[in-house]
């Protein structure tokens, strides 16, 4: 039998197994300002926040800014909230007056909908459905869905059937679903970035799901970023320098249906199959709304597509290793 399975289990799961173990981080800071880290949670997800300020009190209440930040945040994007804006619109197929977070949120996933061909779509959630709903039960088939089920939950799959507007968001059929995992914590990411650079911060490291770097170390050193397929990993298979930039990783052993780890959970909206194309993908990109979008698209993509985006997409660099173990990396240097 297999355990019923939540949302919220897989996103913590998907953040251990595509975590970004963090080097170094103020241990050879000057000894003049301490680096204050905060840890907590954003979406479920494991969230970091490392401070160099000379006032412990200013840097305190600032995390209490950030802390609520994230809570506001959170009633938009939660799936699991069920007052949460995003929980009413699956509900109830259609919300008027939605908040301007939710609205820009939605313009950036068309975005990238229409740069990666399909690849990224936050409407894929009747395919989780489907497969969460099968595996749920005692006595699944360990081949998945049948391909009739698989058929409907796709019909009501695309970012073209979603309409919205700074006035209203609807679905434009019964039955559909939107989620926001695969992009949500990178836009939170970038919101704290943007209050913390608003408070006249020039030095710190933000991880809400997904990590951003504001400049680097106080020391003038860049922040170091470890990339592993799973976050509990000895040591990581690649290091990053980051200044300036975000990182955001995708990993289909970060949740499974089923015991025979065939079915991950990074959902193929174009044929509602679960494809092990990489044991990591890795995306490095001005925002870590970017990286965090790309980095699911580019999961379900081959290794030549991704590197074709990577030409039309100068300022992202891709570290990716495939199933087979071959380490990739395309794009900026």
């Amino acid at each position: 039998m297999v355990s019923p399975i939540t949302r919220r289990r897989a996103i913590c799961i998907m953040a251990a197994a595509a975590g970004l173990p963090l080097l170094d981080l103020g241990g050879r800071a000057e000894a003049a300002v301490a680096a204050l880290t905060w840890t907590g949670r954003a979406l479920g997800a494991p969230a970091t926040l490392i401070l160099n300020l000379e006032s412990q009190a200013a840097a305190a209440r600032l995390i209490d800014r950030v802390v609520a930040e994230v809570s506001r945040l959170e009633r938009v994007f939660s799936l699991y909230q069920s007052d949460s804006v995003l929980s009413e619109l699956n509900r109830t197929g259609a919300i008027a007056a939605p908040p301007s977070d939710l609205v820009n949120l939605l313009e950036a996933s068309h975005d990238f909908w229409v740069a990666t061909g399909g690849a990224f779509d936050p409407t894929v959630q009747p395919l989780w459905t489907l497969y969460a709903e099968h595996f749920s039960a005692s006595d699944a088939d360990p081949a998945g869905p049948p391909e009739a089920a698989k058929r409907r939950a796709l019909s009501r799959v695309g970012m073209d059937k979603l309409k919205f507007n700074r006035d209203r968001v609807v679905f434009s059929q019964p039955g559909m679903g939107l989620t926001l995992n695969g992009i949500a914590q990178g836009y939170i990411t970038d919101r704290i970035v943007g209050l913390l650079k608003d408070a006249g911060i020039a030095n710190s490291l933000v991880s809400m799901g997904e990590t951003r770097a504001i400049g680097a170390q106080h020391d003038g050193r860049p922040w170091r970023v470890g990339l592993a397929t799973r976050e509990d990993a000895g040591t990581p298979d690649s290091v990053l320098n980051l200044v300036n930039r975000a990182v955001a990783t995708s990993s289909p052993d970060g949740f499974q249906f089923g015991g025979s780890g065939r079915f991950g959970h990074i959902l193929d909206p174009l044929s509602g199959a679960t494809p092990r194309l990489y044991r990591r993908v890795s995306v490095v990109a001005p925002t870590a709304t970017a990286a965090d979008a790309f980095s699911t698209a580019f999961s379900l993509m081959g290794s030549s597509a991704v590197r074709i985006a990577c030409e039309h997409h100068s300022e992202l660099t891709v570290d990716m290793i495939s199933t087979s173990g071959a380490h990739e990396r395309c794009g900026r240097a």
